[in-house]
């Protein structure tokens, strides 16, 4: 098992080849998240190229794909989705030609300036008014991405056009008995609830999956959004989704909330209702569901929090910024579900 994210000298060579760089790189790890692990890599001019791969350590099938991550970037480029520009994505198995780049596949992609609205004092960075035109941004962001034409962008294959909160039960549950660092029986039966409350779906749209604060990047003065980022999770499906995701992160004054989006605390910053109304008033969509998407975001971090307990267990260095996540935030989440669960009546 490899704990090395990348053979530096291969990819100089690989950076130079695509993106402009010269000679040796330094590497520095970006972002907050805890999944793939991003790092700025910066030669000795200066110029900057953002690398991207999956954790270190053994991986779930088809989890932590950043060659489809690179592809749907490409796919958007000639759209109004702000994203950055994909300089190139190594073979599977990190490999570009003779170089060996990586031991997992590798995405390069243009460095995007402002600020990523991860963390309060990210937040407190920017004026009260920058943050409300972030979270404006942020939901105009959203919907420029489901109104996305899948025919015309080649997205359209993406993934399945088939039911998407029965696949996403499937896929989430399965990934929870694979990474799973012990029982939870009431995340076993909030998952059953879920399976018996599934809603219609009437439309199929680009979904990104984890859209929030901390996946756009933002002009520091304005707050306009200049481009959203991790596309880990996009798939095709339901758009309430997003929205149902995004108000699973979003915190609320008097908690419990999530480590690290704690962000959207500051004055500035809209309330997770006034969110969803901005949404619903731009598309025009019926909010009938929402409360089910909502009860199912919550669900889907605690499973992705597991994993992610799981992967920095197993390794160490994959937590960012040395931060390991603590395995009492899944029941801290899943009984957020459970009560907002049984007040909508799943």
């Amino acid at each position: 098992m490899s704990t090395t994210p990348f053979t530096e000298e291969a990819l100089a060579d690989w950076l130079s080849d695509i993106a402009g760089t010269r000679g040796p790189l330094s590497l520095t790890r970006i972002g907050a998240g805890q999944s793939n692990l991003t790092y700025l890599a910066t030669d000795g001019d200066g110029t900057e190229v953002v690398v991207r791969r999956p954790p270190l350590g053994h991986l779930a099938a088809s989890a932590h794909d950043v060659a489809r991550e690179g592809h749907i970037m490409a796919s958007l480029a000639d759209t109004p989705v702000p994203v950055p520009e994909i300089f190139g994505t190594t073979d599977p198995d990190g490999s570009v030609g003779p170089l060996r780049v990586s031991d997992a596949p590798v995405v390069a992609m243009s460095v995007i300036p402002g600020t990523s609205l991860n963390s309060p004092d990210a937040a407190a960075s920017i004026s009260p008014e920058a943050r409300s035109a972030a979270a404006t941004g942020l939901i105009e962001a959203m919907v420029t991405i489901h109104e996305v034409d899948l025919v015309a962008t080649g997205l359209d294959d993406l993934a399945s056009h088939g039911p998407y909160a029965e696949r996403q039960l499937r896929r989430w549950s399965n990934q929870w008995e694979k990474t799973k660092t012990r029982e939870l029986p009431a995340l076993d039966a909030l998952t059953e609830r879920l399976r018996a409350a599934v809603p219609e779906q009437t439309e199929t749209v680009l979904v990104h999956g984890d859209l929030h604060l901390g996946n756009i990047i933002v002009d520091k003065e304005t707050g306009n959004v200049n481009a959203v980022v991790d596309w880990e999770l996009t798939t095709l499906g339901d758009p309430l989704a997003d929205i149902g995701s995004l108000l699973a992160y979003w915190p609320t004054q008097d908690g419990p909330n999530l480590p690290g989006f704690d962000a959207a605390l500051e004055p500035g910053f809209p309330d997770a209702e006034e969110l969803a109304q901005h949404y619903l008033s731009r598309t025009g969509r019926s909010r009938d569901a929402l409360d089910f998407w909502h009860v199912l975001g919550l669900w889907k971090v605690a499973v992705i929090v597991e994993g992610v307990v799981r992967r920095t267990r197993d390794v160490p260095a994959n937590a960012s910024s040395g931060m390991a996540l603590p395995a009492s935030v899944v029941e801290v989440l899943v009984d957020q579900a459970t009560v907002l669960a049984d007040q909508v009546g799943i």
